[in-house]
């Protein structure tokens, strides 16, 4: 069961925020404020200038100003503490460039990559980045100080989507290249041959890695409702059909019912963590997962 914060922002109104990192400030820190006040247990967010006080702490390092805000008691801790190795794989090929609405579908997973980056760093875990469309664009290996946010979310801002989703030969070459067995978080819009894309993510398996998969699409993009006569553009290929939605629609949907099913159940199958978003869902949803997935672990 996820825990339900009592304050988020929809991805409509972060697109008018000034830049990525006040983005994801606003988005963890409302997240973790609905954390603290859910009716649910089991979920706790450690920063890493703090740790919830216990029995036994010196009483002089409880910081006052975190209780005002929070109502929990924390002490201040200076140790350095990496707990978890974590690398976002975020796709930037030409599909994600699609929006019916206010948000792009790269804007909303760049602003997830930057909230999880955000989250990741205030716990002392340690985050990498690499994006990929028909090859590996570019990779920064994973840290844990808190100056690496600077780093990533520079990379992220400068993101030029393009090229054409071929998922299978960028997973393989990250698999084999990532060394060290950690939490890998695919964000993407899947938009491959789905076994191209299971062959990928079973070999991050195969090499001991934990596996996170935030499946991203466009409401448009599972409803079809389009209401006129349109011509489809393949945003990577720039190929055309001229069609009438409404003749489709009903295969089409079942069609992607099907691919999602087979999505699930593969992923299930291969202890997987499957999560299929909208750009319309609020990031909290993704966040906590992601809390779900880290619990299971440590």
């Amino acid at each position: 069961m996820t825990a339900q914060p009592s304050f988020s922002l929809k991805p409509e109104t972060l697109s008018r925020l000034k830049n990525l990192e006040i983005r994801a400030r606003l988005v963890v820190e409302g997240f973790i404020t609905g954390l603290h006040k859910s009716p649910y247990h089991g979920f706790s967010v450690e920063f890493a200038e703090h740790k919830q006080y216990m029995p036994g702490d010196e009483i002089k390092h409880i910081d006052w100003k975190v209780l005002g805000k929070t109502d929990r008691y924390y002490v201040k801790q200076y140790e350095e503490e990496t707990n978890l190795k974590s690398f976002i794989l975020l796709d930037v090929s030409g599909s994600m460039q699609y929006g019916s609405g206010k948000v792009k579908k790269i804007e909303y997973a760049t602003y997830l990559a930057a909230s999880l980056s955000y989250l990741m760093l205030k716990q002392r875990d340690s985050v990498g980045l690499s994006l990929f469309s028909d090859k590996i664009v570019k990779y920064i290996p994973p840290r844990s100080i808190q100056t690496y946010l600077i780093h990533i979310l520079k990379e992220l801002e400068n993101i030029e989507p393009g090229g054409e989703t071929n998922v299978s030969p960028a997973f393989h070459t990250l698999a084999e290249r990532i060394k060290r067995r950690g939490l890998v978080i695919i964000i993407s819009d899947l938009f491959d041959k789905p076994e191209n894309i299971v062959s990928g993510l079973k070999h991050f398996r195969h090499r001991n890695h934990e596996v996170l998969v935030f499946h991203i699409l466009d409401p448009l993009e599972l409803s079809f409702a389009f209401n006129s006569e349109a011509v489809f553009v393949d945003m990577e290929t720039n190929e055309e059909i001229n069609t009438l939605p409404w003749h489709i629609r009903k295969e089409y949907r079942r069609q992607v019912q099907e691919t999602l099913k087979y999505y699930r159940k593969v992923c299930r199958e291969n202890s997987i963590d499957y999560v299929m978003l909208n750009t319309e869902n609020d990031l909290d949803e993704a966040l906590s997962e992601y809390l779900i997935k880290r619990k299971r672990l440590y």
